[in-house]
């Protein structure tokens, strides 16, 4: 009998996380152990849940997933964490692997690359389903000098916050941080990705797909 793997599953919407319960427990060797619906409830409850692995959703409202990997990681350096997420550009899968993650998963593939890459992560592996590889290695390999790529991941949600139009008052909210440190962000990011302007901010994030056309 293999070992039973403990999942704990965070999205903010309930319908998801019941299929994606169902669709792990049609193998006997997971169990979904908790369930979270925001970022914030993932970090309060991990340490009591202890799960092999978190499956977590990236975009999610207040803190959102790349905040949340970035805090339990630096509570819980040994947390194995999947990031599950409707992006399916190479930018997300490199910020959310830079950023700790142990597999990305986009939600619009094949439903037996989220079993696979639990079963994956929780032997200790890396998992990114066959696509996702092969775009973030093209976009590597087309010398594609993507500047979001040199932000922390702290950076990229402020990055990622701005060009979704959200003031400074209400990313220092979810992000717990001071107005005075979203400012110090704007200010290095005008830096590092050569912007001018909120225009700029928003073109940039729309060409590698950080955000979509509004």
């Amino acid at each position: 009998m293999s070992q039973l793997i403990k999942v704990m599953l965070t999205d903010d919407h309930a319908v998801v996380r019941s299929g994606l319960c169902r669709l792990l427990e049609q193998n006997s060797d997971i169990k979904v152990i908790a369930e979270a619906e925001s970022g914030e409830q993932a970090y309060q409850t991990y340490p009591e849940n202890r799960p092999d692995v978190l499956v977590m959703d990236m975009s999610m409202p207040g803190m959102g997933g790349l905040e949340a990997l970035r805090r339990i990681l630096h509570r819980w350096p040994d947390a194995r964490v999947i990031m599950f997420s409707m992006h399916e550009n190479a930018t997300y899968a490199i910020q959310s692997l830079t950023a700790g993650a142990m597999g990305y998963v986009a939600k619009s593939g094949n439903a037996e690359d989220l079993v696979k890459a639990v079963k994956e992560v929780a032997s200790g592996k890396s998992f990114l389903s066959a696509d996702m590889a092969q775009k973030v290695a093209l976009q590597s390999l087309t010398g594609d000098d993507n500047p979001t790529q040199r932000l922390t991941s702290r950076e990229f949600e402020v990055f990622r916050l701005l060009a979704e139009g959200k003031l400074v008052e209400e990313i220092a909210g979810r992000l717990n941080i001071g107005q005075k440190t979203v400012a110090n962000y704007q200010t290095s990011l005008k830096q590092k990705l050569d912007i001018h302007s909120p225009v700029e901010l928003v073109r940039l994030a729309m060409k590698y797909g950080v955000i979509t056309e509004q």
